[in-house]
């Protein structure tokens, strides 16, 4: 009966004495979950208090109150703790502590009331929040055995909770077993808890501790009974499966420590049993052999691992060094890889598993991939990247995808594979980008002498990610609002003619009194004061409204624009193009189908344009598969894309991240990986993949140059929009940089034009020569009427 609802093959490798069979099959069930990595949280240890009501004969975490002593740790000495934590690159707070001591202890109960607090867990909420809103350390609880309504007052302090089941053996707690005298070790009060936090949407950590004087059967019983308890909630994201070791001055000093082999047994079984989803771990600090055996057996967890405190339960066993976890895990054929102490899966339904408290917090310590953020770079700002490891295995997944004939049209599961590589994976993958690049386009590396040219901040739509437009959903925002009149704007174009520059790129917000005649009016203004000029001119959001305030098709107004000089079209207001994503950020702007409409109609006519994918803010690694594929698809059928030009989400000052809904711009690994990945997926479709030194930096562009990239992109002269949403990387990147770097790299600079000729010596000349830019002026908005429209 006790393997009842196991299918014939676990039953029976579970009854066999056979362990090499069942951890192979162990292994070949986590591996098609959990097929390359080996994770880990980097944690700090907070034991809050050791005082317990709980007389557990293996422990020494618990300690009884002393005279003189504080029984609990001060808000001050939680926050020292963390911040230290922070510093050392930590993403998870640990709170530990003794079960509900003011139970037992006068001492306790008295300290908490000097506090202010009526119970240790209401105290740990207070200090978890803390710890949330000072260090951005997302807390997770262990504070025993809780009601539903416990968990649900504490879910507001923590991203994830934890108990250890240990056992559902009632004999454990009968008079000579480890917990007798423990009433919180009772297996229904524990088994009830468990059950509690299902009900209350928690995140959860369990698992069974092993060498106590259980049997396997017991053992058995109790991953059976999360397995149930998951299946009713779903809320069992990792179960642990620890070894005892004895410790000196308890009752069980003198007890064996668990077998090794039957911790290799029980972690197999364990594996067969639970969920595919759920995560299975084991402490390797605690492993009898070098950890590699635990990673045979099934684990895909090393648990949380800290660089700065001990172990407080375990003090005799120091966590490894995070090198020798990492060659550890290598040795077995995987890459080791940080989490968060919540798991994708939970942050993917934040709705579901979240406090609103604790949202903004995991989204911000989070990658695309609900990991934990590697590093402090952030796009447009200065930290330094991070390094990537160029050891271990390369995902056997990726070097099939890699061996594909070049070009080869990829699944969007092969995409968000290549998306997924992390070290000596990751160089594997820019590397071979970098090859394709250099079979296009040999070592010339491109840049155009532009000038951007935003005439207006005023916009009316409501893009949640958009730091420069102005008007009533906007008005925190920095800058005031402006409209360019025709002097200025007529202005910058014969200065940017007279800078060399062979292009100006018009774009602005939607003006409410802009209409198709506006845009018009623009080109045929920019066209008098430089005739020899390429306008690359108006995102399709602005050919969508143009056309339709005029009452014209598609194909009409671009026709139009282009008889009054419109030579390309940027291909911004892409963002995602996938609706479940922009009903998120821009939940009024152009819809996916309606982008393509107008990229469809510009194609037809003749009108080349860029391609773009604005990302890491709320979407994933999917989302960016479906948007290449999406781009790749129509590139084969109207071949109008000139170049792919990633451009990573700069959070800085976005109303989006400022109010706690998105991430805070992608990592360095999944930035440069954009690039490499455009280039795999679009050799053959589109040559030329551009990477933005407004937003990477210029050592970031130099970065993406080397992982697939052939482009610089612009000099601009002037940026406004990435400058809004916080950047410091300047307003422009003169030739002469552009050339350096270049060459620095051992490449061949390229000024180009627009559609990638090769610019004119004169036009060279020029832009090498160029006087000192003058002053700009944006002229504000001048009329009440027209306030008084931003307001409605």
């Amino acid at each position: 009966m006790l393997l009842s609802g196991l299918d014939t093959r676990t039953k029976a490798l579970l009854q066999a004495n056979d362990l090499q069979a069942l951890m192979r099959a162990a292994r070949y069930k986590r591996d098609r979950t959990y097929p390359a990595l080996i994770t880990y949280s980097p944690k700090v240890f907070i034991p809050l208090t050791k005082a317990c009501r709980d007389v557990c004969h293996y422990c020494t975490f618990a300690k009884p109150p002393r005279r003189g002593q504080n029984i609990y740790l001060s808000a001050e000495e939680v926050l020292a703790i963390a911040r230290e934590g922070a510093k050392a690159g930590c993403r998870e707070a640990l709170f530990t502590l003794g079960e509900k001591p003011e139970l037992r202890y006068r001492a306790a109960r008295e300290e908490l009331q000097r506090l202010g607090f009526e119970s240790t867990v209401a105290y740990l909420a207070h200090v978890a929040a803390l710890v949330r809103d000072e260090t951005g350390l997302l807390p997770h609880l262990n504070p025993g055995t809780l009601t539903a309504e416990e968990f649900r007052a504490l879910r507001a302090s923590g991203a994830s909770m934890g108990m250890m089941l240990e056992t559902t053996s009632d004999r454990l707690s009968e008079r000579g077993g480890p917990h007798f005298g423990s009433p919180d070790k009772t297996p229904s009060v524990r088994l009830a808890t468990l059950e509690a936090a299902g009900e209350a949407k928690v995140p959860f950590t369990t698992g069974i501790l092993i060498g106590i004087g259980e049997t396997r059967e017991e053992r058995l019983d109790a991953l059976l009974k999360i397995r149930d308890a998951h299946a009713r909630h779903g809320h069992v994201q990792e179960v642990i499966v620890q070894n005892f070791l004895p410790k000196m001055d308890t009752k069980m000093r003198a007890f064996p420590p668990a077998d090794p082999l039957e911790h290799q047994w029980t972690i197999a079984a364990a594996r067969l049993i639970l969920q595919d989803e759920i995560s299975l771990q084991a402490p390797p600090n605690l492993a009898a052999g070098t950890g590699a055996e635990l990673i045979e057996a099934g684990i895909n967890d090393w648990g949380g691992v800290s660089p700065v405190t001990i172990d407080h339960v375990n003090p005799e066993a120091p966590w490894p060094n995070l090198e020798r976890l990492a060659e550890i895990t290598e040795q077995c054929g995987k890459t080791l890889a940080p989490r968060l102490t919540i798991y994708p899966r939970y942050l993917r339904e934040a709705g579901k598993w979240l406090h609103p408290k604790m949202v903004k917090h995991v989204l911000n310590a989070a990658d695309a991939e609900g990991m934990a953020f590697e590093g402090e770079w952030v796009p447009g700002a200065l930290e330094a990247p991070p390094v990537i490891r160029n050891k271990g295995p390369i995902d056997e997944r990726i070097q099939a995808i890699l061996a594909k004939p070049p070009g080869s049209a990829l699944s969007e599961e092969e995409i968000v594979t290549l998306f997924s590589a992390r070290d000596a994976s990751f160089h594997a993958v820019c590397a071979h980008a970098d090859a394709l690049r250099k079979t296009v386009n040999g070592d010339r590396t491109h840049y155009v002498v532009t000038r951007n040219i935003n005439y207006t901040n005023v916009c009316t739509y409501g893009c949640k990610f958009c730091a420069f437009s102005k008007g009533k959903t906007h008005e925190e925002l920095r800058g005031p609002a402006y409209d360019l009149d025709m002097g200025e704007f007529s202005r910058r174009v014969r200065e940017a003619w007279a800078r060399g520059a062979t292009e100006i790129c018009l774009q602005g917000g939607i003006h409410p009194s802009y209409t198709g005649e506006t845009y018009l009016n623009l080109l045929n203004e920019a066209k008098q004061a430089a005739p020899g000029i390429h306008i690359h001119a108006f995102s399709p959001l602005e050919i969508w409204q143009g056309a339709a305030t005029l009452g014209m098709s598609l194909d009409e107004f671009l026709g139009r624009l282009k008889n009054s000089g419109l030579s390309s079209l940027p291909g911004t207001a892409a963002e995602i193009l996938d609706d479940e994503i922009r009903a998120v950020i821009a939940p009024d702007k152009i819809k996916t189908d309606e982008w393509f409409a107008v990229m469809r109609a510009a194609h037809r006519l003749g009108l080349k344009s860029t391609a773009t994918i604005m990302y890491g803010h709320v979407e994933q690694p999917v989302h960016w598969a479906r948007h290449m594929l999406k781009l790749r698809a129509h590139q084969l059928a109207f071949g109008g894309f000139t170049e792919f030009v990633p451009l990573p989400f700069v959070a800085l000052e976005a109303p989006i991240y400022l109010h706690g809904r998105s991430r805070k711009g992608p990592t360095w690994r999944e930035a440069v990986l954009m690039h490499a990945v455009a280039r795999i997926v679009f050799h053959g479709v589109i040559d030329h993949i551009q990477a933005s030194w407004v937003k990477m930096g210029p050592q970031g562009a130099a970065t993406c140059l080397n992982a697939g990239a052939d482009d610089m992109g612009g000099t601009l002269m002037n940026e406004s929009i990435t400058r809004a949403a916080g950047a410091v990387h300047g307003q422009e990147f003169a030739p002469w940089q552009m050339e350096s770097l270049i060459r620095e790299l051992g490449r061949e600079p390229r000024q180009r034009t627009t559609l990638y000729g090769i610019a004119s010596k004169e036009r060279q000349q020029r832009a090498m020569q160029a006087a000192p830019l003058e002053d700009m002026v944006n002229t504000p908005l001048k009329t009440r009427k027209m306030r008084q429209h931003l307001d409605a």
